[in-house]
């Protein structure tokens, strides 16, 4: 079958905002930062803790659709399949963030763990007194991902992160507190999983006519939210019936050591059923896959507490759906939980449902965006040579933009061909902000952030994004590991200002050593130096890790996509490791 790659639209670029006004313009008590892409609720109790979402446009009504009481607070929207930028999220935070405390959703890729993650870890450098009110979540209930194939980087986020948006929105609403508002969130995320099945992919306006992915008697299993393809296909498309028991297999499984996620025990379970147009299916064929979903879990002894149909976090057009199922828990703790899912939020993209057990089935206004200003009480803290600092800082980057041809060749078989660059642009701009007085050893906290800004702004990409949290985290590392408020900056605080921040980092990335990554030498720099305060030391440890990644299986990061035995023969570097290596080289010097 062909792709739809026809669009009614202004242009491409205008499209998301163009959207979004849209919702605004319906719905009166959203409003939207247009600079920002960020729809937030006008009136907001405060009171409250506030839920935070977003990620790339594309999943209409998610996110955006689900801002609303009783729901989300805010909603921050990046291009058609691209997460915004952290600078957008930070935006976010600022728009409702209160006294009671703020929730950050995020469904599990890697540009949205990152930028999100990032924009979290800013906010709390600029208020550390407000970073334990801070608190982020990572949703993955994608079941088509196996375990060894998501060892590292985990599960997809799909449709059963709308279920997380609705029973914390609810709890929130009620006035829970950030723990518990937090913890029942979490324990949603762990107990839905979630299958997708597409008859073609999706086309993404702006970009050239699509060809054909699947044949005309074939279906794709395990499909994705941004075309990513599926875990296997089948053909003959088989009858709505017998595909939806394979569909439910996948999910409920208890004997599949690869897909057994959800604790299901077989007969007897209580769930809460999410049929999810992907965009491009008709009212009709969700009507028939309802009821054969709700037949399919009941003909396998599950009691089905409530059913949810709808478009709910589609893939802009595609021709598909997903299945997700909520397990709830024993006693009286599932009436909580459906409560909670039946309190009626005030969100345009939620779906009405009954608030009953189903039968069997028979035959506005624009804000500006400012630019954040210190936060108050941010003790300025002094390299012990603020003169020598400067210098390390100078020779880290020269030395990259002297490499980046080595790191590139290294990145042209290791990755994507672009480290080297993104590495100079980084090191470049670091230079420009230290011409400027904006990175200077007479304030380190203020050049870590500096620093972190730089990454997020000018390197881009996940590296840049890997760069500006670590740094970022070491900013709140340096200030919240100096209790005696020292003005200078001593060689044991460095020491625990950059284990936090390795600790900090390893939130948002799976990747631990030894991966073939920049966290290799990171994390052996860090930890070397953590025993025994000893500088070349370290550095040394870093190098041998860098150097080590030639002979590693990639188990994250681009390499992980690369042929293992086109590695092996060229045994080349870890291009990010490299780079490490070469910063830590030139602050020994």
């Amino acid at each position: 079958m062909s792709v739809q790659s026809k669009h009614f639209l202004n242009t491409p670029e205008s499209l998301v905002l163009d959207s979004l006004q849209g919702l605004c313009t319906q719905n009166p008590h959203l409003s939207l930062d247009t600079q920002d892409k960020v729809v937030y609720l006008t009136q907001r109790d405060r009171s409250k803790v506030a839920l935070i979402c977003g990620g790339g446009s594309g999943h209409e009504p998610a996110h955006a659709g689900f801002v609303g009481k009783g729901m989300l607070s805010a909603a921050v929207c990046g291009a058609i399949f691209a997460s915004p930028n952290p600078a957008q999220v930070k935006r976010g935070i600022e728009l409702v963030e209160n006294d009671k405390g703020v929730i950050i959703i995020v469904k599990n890729y890697t540009g949205d763990v990152l930028n999100f993650g990032l924009a979290k870890e800013q906010y709390a450098a600029q208020h550390p007194e407000k970073a334990d009110k801070a608190k982020f979540l990572i949703v993955g209930d994608d079941v088509a991902v196996s375990k060894t194939q998501g060892k590292i980087v985990g599960r997809r986020g799909l449709a059963g992160t709308v279920l997380v948006y609705k029973i914390a929105g609810a709890l929130a609403e009620r006035g829970g507190s950030l723990d518990d508002v937090f913890n029942v969130a979490d324990w949603v995320s762990k107990h839905v999983g979630t299958i997708g099945v597409g008859l073609e992919h999706c086309h993404v306006p702006g970009t050239a006519a699509g060809e054909s992915h699947l044949g005309q008697s074939e279906i794709e299993i395990g499909m994705g939210i941004h075309n990513e393809p599926g875990n296997r296909r089948l053909s003959p498309v088989p009858p709505l019936s017998e595909l939806v028991k394979q569909l439910l297999e996948n999910v409920m499984s208890t004997t599949d050591v690869e897909r057994s996620f959800v604790p299901f025990k077989g007969k007897g379970d209580r769930v809460v059923l999410l049929v999810n147009n992907l965009g491009g299916m008709s009212e009709l064929e969700v009507g028939a896959l309802v009821r054969e979903a709700t037949k399919g879990l009941q003909d396998r002894g599950a009691v089905v507490e409530r059913v949810i149909a709808g478009t709910l976090m589609t893939s802009l057009n595609m021709p598909g759906f997903s299945l997700t199922l909520l397990l709830l828990p024993e006693g009286e703790t599932a009436k909580t939980i459906i409560s909670l899912l039946d309190d009626e939020p005030n969100a345009p993209g939620w779906k009405w449902a009954a608030r009953t057990t189903p039968g069997q089935p028979t035959q506005k206004q624009t804000a500006a965006r400012t630019q954040a200003a210190p936060a108050a009480g941010t003790l300025k803290l002094h390299a012990e040579d603020a003169k020598a600092f400067d210098e390390a800082v100078k020779r880290a980057c020269h030395a990259l933009i002297k490499e980046e041809p080595e790191i590139t060749r290294m990145d042209n078989i290791a990755g994507d061909g672009d480290c080297g660059l993104t590495l100079k642009d980084g090191a470049q701009s670091v230079l420009k902000e230290l011409e400027a007085g904006r990175i200077s050893g007479a304030d380190v906290v203020g050049s870590m952030i500096a620093i972190s800004r730089v990454a997020e702004e000018q390197m881009g990409g996940t590296s840049g994004a890997l760069y500006s949290i670590f740094f970022s985290a070491l900013a709140q590392g340096l200030q919240l590991n100096n209790p005696n408020h020292e003005t200078q900056v001593t060689s044991s605080l460095w020491t625990s200002s950059l284990t936090s921040a390795l600790t900090k980092l390893y939130t948002y990335t799976r990747a631990r050593p030894p991966s073939r990554t920049l966290v290799d030498p990171l994390d052996a720099f860090v930890t070397t130096l953590s025993g025994n305060r000893n500088f070349a030391g370290a550095v040394k440890a870093a190098g041998d890790a860098a150097l080590h990644t030639q002979d590693l299986e990639a188990k994250a990061g681009r390499s992980a996509y690369v042929d293992g035995d086109r590695l092996k023969t060229e045994r080349v570097a870890d291009p990010g490791a490299w780079g490490v290596k070469t910063i830590l080289d030139a602050f020994l010097a």
